[in-house]
């Protein structure tokens, strides 16, 4: 034992000299104004509603499904719609820019199901689109621009200050209990995957197994 009762460490270590007077301040980073910053994003964003009045602040967007197995069951709004489903919908892609729809050229259509859903969410932003006249003061007005009375109309309508047009809702997931059939009950369904995989695997195999089959047959008829 050591001076004062205190027991020594054993073998030839080091000798414990650990010291914490760094100049550790310089080190840290702090962020006393995140109030104040969170006042001015308010403050911008009010300012960016009043200069954009009386249009949305946000543009519209289309309904994709999450990336990957974990996700793809959720939708969320996505970058731009395609190209083709402006053309479903009949606009036009330099005068989606205008109206405030987002575009992206270089998404694709996966499924039929979600091209329905994009082309009929374009066509209702269409139907509630009030198009302001360049020139309010000048009697001659474009095709397609509101007339005065629906300019006048659209004063008591407060004004979409939402980051999307038109916000996507998450489809309803539950489903409904019920009791089990017996046919459910007495199926097997591992046999019924490893029969659809099987025939997924064989069918390319059993195809030309019978065209050969019918080319012999036919081959034969001839002699």
């Amino acid at each position: 034992r050591g001076a004062g009762g205190v027991r020594m460490v054993k073998h030839n270590n080091i000798i414990p000299n650990a010291h914490f007077r760094k100049d550790w301040q310089r080190y840290i980073k702090t962020w006393f104004d995140q109030p104040a910053k969170k006042k001015a994003r308010r403050a911008a964003r009010d300012a960016k509603a009043t200069k954009l009045a009386p249009r949305p602040i946000g543009k519209l967007r289309p309904v994709v499904r999450g990336q990957t197995l974990k996700y793809n069951l959720r939708v969320r709004a996505g970058r731009g719609f395609t190209l083709d489903e402006l053309k479903a919908a009949g606009i036009n892609k330099r005068e989606a820019q205008g109206l405030g729809i987002a575009v992206d050229h270089r998404r694709k259509n996966r499924s039929e199901e979600g091209f329905k859903i994009n082309v009929d969410r374009l066509k209702l932003y269409k139907s509630k689109l009030v198009v302001y006249p360049r020139k309010p003061t000048s009697k001659r007005t474009k095709a397609g621009d509101a007339d005065a009375k629906e300019i006048k109309a659209m004063e008591t309508v407060e004004q979409n200050t939402l980051k999307t047009v038109l916000p996507v809702a998450q489809p309803s997931q539950r489903i409904k209990a019920r009791k089990i059939t017996d046919e459910e009950r007495n199926a097997n369904v591992a046999a019924v995957l490893r029969k659809a995989l099987t025939d997924q695997k064989r069918a390319g195999a059993r195809a030309k197994a019978a065209a050969d089959k019918a080319e012999a047959a036919a081959a034969k008829k001839r002699k």
